[in-house]
């Protein structure tokens, strides 16, 4: 009995160990190439424009910057990766970092509280955007020449390289394809249903999702996912016909 407990125990070891090598992430090449030289080119022109416009390279404002160069060129798709995401998401975090900074004395209890609150802020208005916690955190840990700024720091350098990225990124993402921002306006047609009559395994989600831009979810994720819409579905067809109502 002993030895099938230990047995089992380090099969569940090298199961949790296993996951941690990840797998390869299902992108067509060209993706990858243009997420890479989007990055780039972003972050270059942005930091310019910076230089140009404020006289000075602010190197504090870089590591944020950088992170949010990763999502709207790497995973232009993704919600967080939106223009509204960025330029929101950067601006709300500013205005939290930097008022929690001026009131609460301890770093270590400013920083908790403006990213619990700028992640709160940020779900309301639709703007999440994960760089933007490094920027409340900036707000409060940047040192002399960010606290001397004080609300200036909001307008410039995060609105401005908020901005100016989140322009570049709709240049480039749409010369290359790519539609961004992604969500479809109210007025452009939806895609319709698809009647799938064969089990699709994760191998085919692997393949079809080689051939696109990066997803933000695995495959095992999304065979879940396409699993509950189909119970949905089916409780959906299942429903009795509504009345309809008379005119009166």
């Amino acid at each position: 009995m002993t030895h099938l407990r230990r047995a089992s125990w380090i099969t569940s070891l090298r199961t949790f160990l296993a996951r941690l090598w990840p797998h390869p992430l299902p992108v067509a090449k060209k993706q990858r190439v243009m997420a890479s030289i989007g990055a780039g080119l972003g972050l270059m022109i942005t930091s310019l424009t910076s230089h140009w416009l404020l006289g000075e390279v602010n190197l504090w404002f870089v590591a944020p910057m950088g992170a949010s160069a990763v999502l709207l060129f790497g995973l232009p798709n993704s919600p967080l990766a939106q223009p509204w995401s960025i330029v929101g998401g950067n601006l709300v975090a500013g205005v939290i970092g930097v008022t929690t900074a001026m009131y609460v004395p301890y770093p270590a209890v400013a920083c908790g509280i403006a990213a619990c609150l700028a992640i709160a802020v940020m779900f309301q208005l639709r703007c999440l955007h994960p760089p933007s916690g490094a920027v409340a955190l900036t707000a409060i840990l940047g040192g002399s020449g960010v606290q001397q700024l004080g609300y200036q720091f909001i307008l410039s350098p995060v609105l401005l390289n908020s901005v100016c990225l989140a322009v570049l990124a709709i240049i480039f993402n749409n010369l290359a394809g790519r539609r961004y921002p992604h969500p479809l306006a109210a007025n452009e047609p939806k895609t319709n249903s698809v009647a799938l009559e064969v089990p699709i395994t994760r191998d085919d989600l692997h393949q079809a999702l080689e051939n696109g831009q990066l997803l933000d979810i695995d495959e095992d994720d999304l065979q879940q996912l396409l699993q509950r819409a189909e119970e949905i579905a089916r409780r959906r067809q299942q429903l009795p016909p509504q009345p309809l109502k008379r005119a009166s």
